[in-house]
């Protein structure tokens, strides 16, 4: 499943707390893909408090609780960990993670808390959603098999990488556009993991974003960002992304465009992507400026200047997912959707 539709799903579960409808999740994919991350959106977007259990460092013990005596009978203390509505708040979110590696002593501790939402004489607090997510088996993680009876306790989803639904992520985090640039125009870079060669670093989602915190750290010395971008993304998308940016002195001036001026689109396609990419981040900033809408309506007129009519349908699309609805409402945009008109509707 791609992630927008999964944030989607994992946004309505959480809301069905309130009536009693939540099933819990169990989110499968491979490292580095953003399982964690979006867990973590999903509870800032509700201002919710996210408990982060991590079954793979825990003894049965850890979770059950310690056995006391109380009188004639033995009882059982409850982890401080698990959620309390006077401590945590009244909802929240009980997060599950890394649950593939937990040993199956461990696992077993977890079945009536994940499908009676207690143990014991603790109850989860009633407006708390329980996500898990682990690797799959072949991802090269410590993982054991699911048992039945927990696996019977999810509902399933294998997320999958999605470059249109990360560029969102990406310009809403503000990663650097030269990043999206290139991944826009090497898209099979945006995940490239091959289990059976086990490498240390690779591109992933989340390696991307530390190789945009290294463009940010080490522009102004060429050597050292070559030698880090391979360190965060591996050696051939490090060479590649560093030699992108390289050539990037060629591209043209893109304020200059925003201000309306008559700037030929580079011939390039290399630069075509970076400069598209430039221009939704331009489009960002001036979002909430008395101008936006004339930036916005020269940004659509340099779309309509694209030779390849799908580059401008790119760069609109991106720029929508940036900047909402207030899009349609430019002059410029209704003349430009009649020129594309063909080429959306092949999209679709």
């Amino acid at each position: 499943m791609r992630p927008a539709h999964l944030m989607a799903v994992l946004d309505r579960e959480f809301l069905s707390t309130e009536a009693g409808q939540h099933t819990p999740v169990m989110v499968w994919g491979p490292p580095g893909v953003g399982k964690s991350q979006m867990i973590a959106q999903i509870a800032e977007r509700h201002d919710a408090p996210v408990i982060d259990i991590r079954l793979s460092q825990m003894e049965p013990s850890d979770l059950r609780g310690i056995p006391f005596r109380s009188g004639e009978f033995v009882e059982w203390s409850v982890p401080a960990i698990l959620p309390d509505a006077e401590r945590h708040g009244p909802r929240g979110i009980l997060f599950l993670d890394e649950i593939t590696s937990a040993p199956p002593s461990v696992s077993a501790a977890a079945y009536q808390l994940i499908l009676d939402r207690r143990l014991g004489e603790y109850k989860v607090p009633e407006g708390w959603a329980i996500f898990a997510a682990g690797n799959r088996q072949g991802d090269r993680g410590v993982t054991y098999t699911m048992p039945a009876p927990l696996a019977n306790r999810f509902s399933h989803f294998e997320l999958e990488t999605h470059l249109d639904d990360w560029v969102a992520w990406a310009y809403e985090h503000g990663i650097d556009d030269r990043l999206i640039a290139f991944l826009r125009f090497r898209p099979e870079l945006l995940f490239d993991f091959d289990p059976a060669h086990n490498p240390v670093a690779f591109p992933s989602p989340r390696s991307w974003e530390f190789a945009h915190r290294a463009l940010q750290k080490f522009h102004d010395q060429p050597k050292l960002l070559v030698e880090t971008l391979q360190a965060c993304v591996g050696p051939a998308a490090g060479i590649e992304l560093a030699a992108f940016v390289d050539n990037l002195d060629k591209l043209p001036d893109v304020d200059a465009i925003v201000r309306g001026e008559d700037v030929p689109v580079p011939s390039e396609t290399d630069l075509q992507y970076a400069v598209a990419s430039a221009l939704v981040g331009r489009a960002i900033r001036y979002r909430e400026q008395p101008e936006a809408q004339a930036v916005f309506g020269r940004i659509i007129d340099y779309a309509g200047n694209f030779p390849d009519r799908e580059m401008g349908v790119m760069l609109i699309s991106d720029m929508h997912r940036a900047v909402g609805q207030e899009l349609f409402q430019v002059p410029q945009f209704a003349n430009w959707a009649k020129a594309v008109a063909d080429v959306m509707l092949f999209d679709v």
